[in-house]
């Protein structure tokens, strides 16, 4: 695989506030949790936006029902990190083709965001943020790890009926989307809220109306 490199100048017009907070020395609201010394296992996902039918979205994917861990949540297509990968963009690169067929040539690679741990799997994820400019194909490519993929609308993202807390009897609590039988939650809801915030597009959205987490991520 061809080495890419960041670019923020490729950036469109419509990132330009985000790209902006990204370099604001007051950081970003994207942490929740900081990743240990040591004993974390790197990861990276990808977060392509594109200018499509109904405006700006973003590739999404649902995990298989069969993994180990994370099954059936949706996630940004992504994962750990491989020997030969040398770097977070490499690793988002090389997951997203593997997963859904993402040529790594269509994506303009704009940042890099602030690693996110999730402690329960001890992953630490490193989210890349990437544009795609032009038309672009994507698939199921393995079965085994992803269920299904799409591009989601911010406009369906950001639309206050789309969006609640959700709560877990674990006692986790955190905001959530459900978009076209998406149900968004997590770290994935977590990037996707701060993201949103941060780049301009998000809306006021009702936080006392809750939800609690479907059955079947419980098991």
């Amino acid at each position: 695989m061809i080495e890419r490199h960041l670019d923020a100048s490729a950036a469109p017009p419509q990132l330009n506030t985000l790209m902006t907070r990204l370099n604001e020395p007051s950081g970003t609201p994207l942490h929740r949790f900081s990743p240990p010394k040591d004993g974390a296992r790197s990861s990276a996902v990808l977060i392509a936006f594109a200018d499509g039918e109904h405006g700006l979205d973003v590739l999404i994917t649902e995990r298989s029902t069969t993994l180990r861990k994370h099954n059936g949540q949706v996630a940004f297509p992504g994962g750990a990190s491989d020997p030969g990968d040398t770097g977070p963009l490499s690793t988002a690169l090389r997951e997203a083709n593997e997963e859904v067929g993402l040529d790594p040539a269509v994506v303009a690679p704009l940042a890099i965001l602030p690693t996110v741990y999730i402690p329960v799997t001890r992953y630490a994820v490193t989210p890349v943020l990437g544009w795609i400019d032009t038309a672009y194909e994507f698939y199921v490519r393995e079965p085994r790890e992803v269920a299904r993929v799409s591009r989601l609308a911010l406009r369906e993202l950001v639309d206050p009926a789309n969006r609640f807390v959700v709560t877990s009897p674990s006692g986790f609590r955190g905001s959530a989307f459900d978009v076209e039988g998406y149900f968004i939650w997590g770290v994935t809801a977590g990037l996707l809220s701060g993201v949103l915030e941060m780049g301009g597009f998000a809306t006021p959205w009702d936080e006392s109306i809750e939800r609690e987490l479907p059955e079947r991520f419980l098991r």
